[in-house]
């Protein structure tokens, strides 16, 4: 499949260029003029590398990053722009990047830094655990099924991926906004309510454990935990 990538650069003959170049190594580009178009479109799709310019109209790119950092969107990104100042590359690096190219750059480079990105990524996220065990059940997260002395509870893709953000935080704090922004893509009221939802519906999952004691706790301004206790 295809990997996304999106661009956001205000100069659109050199954006229509690197968007050229990427495609033609099989990526799936999308090629925004200002950060405030890359942030609208960072809501509704999955990316999986994001090339920011930084001087840019509406949004610059280090504000950009400064949101996703603040949203804690785990989607790596790098500058490519015309600023070299060694006081911006720093800014750069302290907001997450994963790197800092300056212009003019040589492409064949640029390419092998974005496959570089993107394997490190890739293991980062392969390093995440498949099969997860929540009291007597057994939580396979690829193939979404809660099974539990040979029953199988399906689960929808957003049940799934909740209950796996639960097991990896098992007994901490799953921060609420976290959950909306990786899930969801945006934290607002009625993602909130949709959430509270989809606690509840786990719960309901949850709860035909008769061994252990299995909660999902709701703490107040904060977000949820995930805890296992043997009943007695």
């Amino acid at each position: 499949m295809a990997l996304q990538i999106l661009i956001a650069e205000d100069d659109p003959n050199f954006g229509m260029v690197l968007k050229s170049y990427l495609e033609v190594n099989d990526f799936i580009v999308t090629l925004c003029p200002d950060g405030q178009d890359a942030l609208s479109a960072l809501q509704v799709r999955d990316f999986d590398l994001c090339i920011f310019d930084v001087m840019m109209p509406n949004l610059d790119g280090f504000s950009l990053a400064t949101r996703l950092k603040k949203e804690n969107r785990q989607i790596p990104f790098f500058f490519l722009t015309a600023r070299g100042f060694k006081e911006d590359q720093v800014k750069g690096y302290q907001l997450g990047a994963m790197d800092y190219l300056v212009k003019p750059f040589d492409p064949e480079i640029l390419l092998l830094k974005i496959n570089a990105i993107l394997q490190n990524h890739v293991r980062q996220e392969e390093a995440i655990p498949r099969m997860f065990e929540i009291g007597s059940f057994s939580f396979d997260s690829e193939t979404r099924q809660l099974i539990l002395d040979g029953n199988t509870q399906k689960l929808s893709p957003k049940e799934s991926a909740l209950l796996q953000m639960l097991c990896i935080r098992k007994d901490e704090v799953l921060p609420r906004e976290d959950a909306l922004v990786k899930i969801w893509k945006e934290d607002t009221y009625f993602t909130t309510k949709s959430m509270d939802v989809y606690i509840t519906k786990l719960r309901k999952y949850l709860k035909v454990d008769m061994q252990n004691d299995i909660q999902i706790n709701n703490l107040h301004s904060k977000g949820f935990m995930l805890t296992v206790k043997t009943k007695s």
